[in-house]
């Protein structure tokens, strides 16, 4: 029987965050920068003779949540849903919070929980040297995942020391 021979050595790195980005704005526009200067220096590449983007987003998530409160601001329910986009996301809230019927029936009126919401991003980005690597996003933390060369968390490190959100 054959064995299996080790190919590749793949790494993680994970920074987290001294404090939780702020808001789903914040979170777009450090995701956004990323995608649009390039900061990482990634170069394009072909698969299947088609050009490939140096950096794109490969998968993004982002969680509304909202508390239903009482009059006397108790806690008497809740709502959360999952969105595949920021716009579905910034929807999804808008009527979460306008919503009386769903209010009436919980017994209290909605309060965004923006502490308790979620959003995340991946970015799939090509390095010179041809190795593709992810870069995700969470509000808690920053992860450089399937890297073999130190070379490039120490680019996303340095990049992330420049931005104080991810502190």
């Amino acid at each position: 029987m054959a064995d299996f021979i080790q190919q590749t050595v793949t790494k993680t790195a994970v920074r987290t965050l001294a404090a939780p980005i702020a808001d789903v704005a914040s979170f777009t526009t450090i995701v956004n920068e990323v995608i649009g200067t390039n900061p990482f220096g990634c170069t394009t590449y072909d698969v299947g003779g088609v050009p490939q983007a140096t950096v794109i987003k490969s998968k993004e998530s982002y969680t509304a949540k909202a508390v239903y409160e009482d009059n006397e601001a108790k806690a008497v329910g809740n709502a959360s849903a999952k969105c595949p986009t920021v716009a579905a996301f910034n929807t999804t809230i808008a009527n979460i919070l306008a919503n009386e019927a769903l209010a009436t029936a919980m017994g209290g009126d909605a309060v965004r929980d923006t502490e308790g919401e979620a959003y995340s991003a991946t970015l799939k980005c090509h390095d010179a040297s041809g190795e593709i690597y992810y870069v995700s996003f969470s509000r808690q933390a920053v992860r450089v995942s399937s890297y073999s060369d130190d070379a490039i968390v120490a680019t996303v490190e340095a990049w992330a020391d420049t931005v104080p959100a991810l502190a």
